[in-house]
């Protein structure tokens, strides 16, 4: 399988969904090269609009396309494209209910080097915040194509998150995405890791580090974060006694507590750990670096997850 970003395989599932969609648009904010969309850029620009560094502009303009009848996907940092631009995406994008497609790159701790400025560690939280959004984080990229594909047909606001940290592609040409649905990945009954975004392969890792230890984990894929698969959690939390959410994003607001919210709600007796950055801002570093330190390298969740079996 090979090992891809998903901004760039975002990329290139933008330019079919430009030739399937001719009312599909691409709005950037100077980074084209960056999110990828100089891919659709060449190939349809008079279709392409570089608004520049400006993204409350960009929202704003791709509300009155939406509401002309075409379909905007927005593209930044994903920093930028939620918090900076937060009033425009509730007032003009998601109260109206518009089909606006929000395609937030470089997101995470694994955006690097340019630090705490740049990473969105909350992003996912104010997202799922706003009624009628869609959140969407892909796995690697496979995924990243099916989604991008299926975001032109979804309706209303949708966030999809894409990151810059090469990840090896998980599935083949079968694999079919379904709104709203979690994916079991890995089989098991003494935890499980339920992941999003690059942290699937992270767990899928730490999965088979707990099997040497004699712990099975089954390790599920949750690129849905809203709508989050309640019935798929619920049930989970009354076969599993230890359930670990594991994300490249805070604790506070995003996976980790979109499954605490249905667990409290259920009544479960399974025990939750999560797994994520924790009430910090990110800073400069490398990718591995910066995963390391906050415990999410494959490694570091299993060593993690054996001591919480442990207890």
């Amino acid at each position: 399988m090979p090992t891809r970003e998903t901004r760039f395989a975002y990329g290139d599932a933008l330019l079919e969904v430009g030739k399937a969609h001719p009312e599909v648009v691409v709005l950037d904010a100077d980074l084209y090269k960056s999110t990828r969309t100089v891919v659709f850029r060449e190939a349809f620009p008079e279709r392409f609009f570089d608004i520049g560094i400006a993204e409350m502009d960009m929202v704003s303009t791709a509300a009155g396309m939406a509401a002309s009848g075409l379909v905007p996907y927005c593209n930044s940092f994903a920093m930028f494209l939620t918090a900076h631009v937060y009033d425009q995406v509730r007032i003009q994008i998601c109260y109206p209910r518009l089909h606006v497609v929000l395609a937030g790159s470089s997101a995470g701790l694994t955006q690097g080097p340019d630090g705490a400025s740049h990473q969105s560690l909350e992003d996912v939280a104010l997202m799922r915040a706003l009624p009628h959004m869609t959140v969407l984080v892909p796995a690697e990229g496979v995924e990243t194509e099916a989604v991008t594909r299926a975001a032109a047909t979804l309706g209303g606001p949708v966030y999809i998150r894409l990151g810059r940290y090469p990840v090896p592609d998980l599935f083949d040409g079968s694999y079919r995405f379904e709104l709203g649905k979690a994916r079991v990945l890995r089989e098991g009954s003494d935890v499980a890791l339920v992941a999003c975004g690059h942290m699937v392969h992270a767990a899928l890792q730490a999965a088979e580090l707990l099997a040497g230890r004699g712990i099975t984990a089954e390790v599920v894929n949750m690129v849905t974060i809203k709508p989050l698969d309640v019935a798929f959690v619920a049930g989970l939390a009354r076969r599993m006694p230890l359930i670990a959410t594991v994300e490249e994003h805070s604790i506070i607001g995003g996976l980790g507590s979109a499954v605490a919210e249905v667990m409290a709600e259920c009544g479960s007796g399974a025990r939750l750990v999560r797994l994520g950055t924790s009430d910090v801002f990110g800073e400069s570093g490398t990718a591995d670096e910066l995963l390391a330190k906050h415990g999410l390298t494959g490694a570091q969740i299993a060593e993690r997850i054996a001591r919480e079996a442990a207890r």
